[in-house]
């Protein structure tokens, strides 16, 4: 029984976790030949200020401007 557990930013809403869900126990059931039924997907969202990327908490780069020559709209 293949258990996914998904570690996401907070602020997906339930129709994009349900989608989500969908594709990762499609994918799934034809790699690994699995019942769809036996497939659990675990979503954990985690607040901005308890994940960091590069040593910068996440709260910190959503406050921050983006610097010079940079393109924003990066997410995780």
């Amino acid at each position: 029984m293949p258990t996914i557990r998904v570690e996401l930013l907070e602020g997906r809403t339930p129709e994009q976790k349900r989608a989500l869900a969908e594709a990762l126990t499609e994918a799934t059931v034809r790699t690994l030949g699995s019942s769809p039924g036996a497939v659990d997907v675990l979503f954990f969202d985690v607040p901005r200020h308890n994940w960091a990327t590069g040593g910068v908490l996440w709260s910190d780069k959503a406050a921050a401007p983006a610097p010079a020559g940079t393109a924003s709209g990066s997410s995780a």
